[in-house]
């Protein structure tokens, strides 16, 4: 029995080895099988159609707080939902259709023109078709550019961060405004790595 105590003693050692080595969280495993995080940089257009023909954004709330003193005609609280065109390019009858923008907007301040966004880009084309980024934060819609936060994402932007930098590049007519959006995405290295399209996206690293 003493002869077997060592051999008894090294087989326990090899077995809580062995399940010290599967329970490593899988979140560790991903960063070493993935190596480094990408960084992807998108372009494209936005087409918030809120009358008319084509209609993307309607408002489903309005606001029963006061009229807003910086936009005429809108009340604080005011939602519209959206389901606004992505294209390659500024002129949506001569640009490619890249994806939708799916979701809303709240007129959120008392006395500025700020709007609180909360929307999925969902891509339908080119090189990260099926995949999604989550995009929320603040829209100033008096400054030139503004800042928003991608917060998560699925597919090839599984949980992707980064930010958006938008700016109104051109009003189509009074119910149609065409936004330039350029996203900066970053994604750990385990995610599917699609190769980049010219002229919609780019990976950067």
């Amino acid at each position: 029995m003493a002869e077997s105590t060592p051999r008894f003693l090294f087989l326990v050692s090899l077995v809580v080895a062995a399940l010290a080595m599967a329970t490593v969280p899988a979140a560790a495993a991903a960063h070493d099988a993935g190596g480094r995080s990408r960084l992807i940089h998108l372009h494209f257009y936005m087409h918030d159609i809120t009358g008319g023909p084509g209609q993307t954004a309607v408002q489903v709330v309005k606001g029963p707080g006061p009229a807003h003193p910086a936009m005429r005609g809108y009340h604080f609280g005011d939602t519209t939902v959206i389901d606004d065109a992505l294209t390659d390019g500024p002129s949506a009858p001569s640009s490619r259709l890249v994806g939708r923008a799916q979701g809303t907007y709240t007129l959120a301040s008392l006395t500025e023109p700020v709007l609180a966004v909360s929307m999925t880009v969902a891509l339908t084309g080119g090189a990260y078709n099926g995949s999604t980024l989550a995009v929320v934060g603040r829209d100033d819609v008096s400054a030139g550019v503004r800042e928003l936060a991608v917060v998560g994402g699925t597919g090839a932007f599984r949980s992707a961060t980064g930010h958006v930098l938008w700016r109104t590049a051109r009003m189509e007519s009074r119910d149609h405004m065409v936004l330039e959006l350029d996203v900066y995405a970053t994604v750990p290295g385990a995610s599917p790595a699609p190769p980049p399209q010219a002229g919609v996206v780019r990976q950067v690293a």
